[in-house]
């Protein structure tokens, strides 16, 4: 067995057998304890996933998003909204500065909400990548869009929102905006995806193009009277799309990220030290991580499993989430310094939290 393995190495380039042997980032093993200064908390609102990015003032600047109380979690979907706060330590604590993107209304592609940001900085401006969505055309009475507000997952009016998912992007040359949008969407569901593109995870690749992590409905899932699929027939996928520029023209790779394992709120970086890419995603129950060497073929990380619903604080209690979502990893100086991620426990709260690693 051990000559077949060195027989095989040898046919590989040397660059790419280096490279497989780099895979040690044990992520694991850097979580530290936190504390009311790592959460970020609104009485009016839901706080859900967040990015970071450090802004020309030195200062850490936070996007994240954010759904009402008032009409409830659920409104993601329909009503949700990114906010920015600021900090001067990137683990926190996070001042909520101002509200910069929501719903534009029927006559944009991104009519009725602003979700799951990804903030990052290329060449001297700002790119805020986000999903939204919109009816398709059609006009709903007030009923059926309380309907598509707060229907399970079987309500018509609610998958119709579902399905026309996509991924867009704002663009600033200051941290604080002005934000310019645009009038398409940047990526559609194209060959192992279908239905809808979300999620959006992006980071620039060290031959100068960037590279997306996207997620979407496998190709056999099909909506029938516009009706959402059972969460058994609903499998999400994670596609990698490529693209020259921050904004596109992306084109959709064959191959997937994740293929079988239902997945989502995929991260992703490149490490200039291990020469490979990781990214980071919730597996409903656990964050694990994936890595490759060439943006394209993506397996297990030596070091998979990142972390579970269980988060201890420094007070010796735990946070037991009753979700834990969306991943990201904060990238310093080439260290990755916080893991930020979404938290709704069991009595309903839920708030951004923001996780020191060593």
């Amino acid at each position: 067995m051990k000559m077949i393995i060195y027989t095989v190495l040898l046919c590989l380039p040397l660059s790419l057998v280096a490279q497989e042997n780099t895979d040690n980032l044990d992520l694991a093993n850097k979580i530290l304890e936190v504390n009311e200064k790592n959460i970020l908390r609104d009485s009016d609102y839901h706080n859900w996933g967040s990015s970071i990015v450090k802004g020309e003032d030195g200062k850490y600047h936070l996007f994240y998003a954010q759904m009402s109380q008032a009409i409830g979690f659920s409104s993601w979907l329909t009503d949700g909204i990114v906010s920015h706060a600021v900090a001067d330590s990137v683990a926190g604590p996070y001042v909520h500065k101002e509200v910069v993107l929501e719903g534009r209304g029927p006559d944009y592609w991104d009519a009725y909400t602003a979700h799951n940001p990804r903030i990052k900085f290329f060449d001297g401006k700002y790119y805020l990548y986000y999903m939204s969505t919109n009816v398709g055309g059609r006009i709903l009475s007030k009923i059926e869009w309380e309907e598509a507000r707060h229907g399970g997952i079987s309500n018509e009016f609610r998958a119709l929102v579902r399905q026309n998912q996509r991924i867009g992007v704002a663009v600033s040359e200051s941290v604080n905006g002005p934000w310019k949008r645009f009038d398409n969407p940047i990526v559609e569901p194209e060959g192992p995806i279908a239905q809808i593109t979300c999620n959006p995870a992006v980071s620039k690749r060290p031959d100068g193009g960037y590279i997306m992590i996207v997620r979407g409905d496998k190709p056999n899932v099909k909506y029938s009277n516009g009706k959402w699929p059972t969460q058994n027939e609903l499998i999400r996928s994670q596609a990698i799309a490529l693209s020259n520029t921050p904004i596109g023209p992306w084109k959709i790779q064959p191959k997937l990220a994740v293929g079988n394992l239902n997945s989502e709120d995929p991260a992703i970086w490149y490490d200039a030290t291990r020469d490979r890419y990781y990214g980071i995603y919730h597996a409903f129950g656990y964050m694990g991580m994936i890595t490759s060497v060439d943006g394209v073929n993506w397996k297990k990380a030596k070091h998979y499993k990142v972390l579970d619903k269980a988060i201890k604080k420094a007070d010796g209690t735990e946070i037991l989430a009753g979700r834990l979502e969306r991943p990201f990893i904060f990238v310093e100086d080439g260290v990755a310094t916080v893991l930020t991620v979404a938290v709704l426990e069991k009595d309903g709260n839920s708030y951004s939290l923001f996780i020191p690693l060593k």
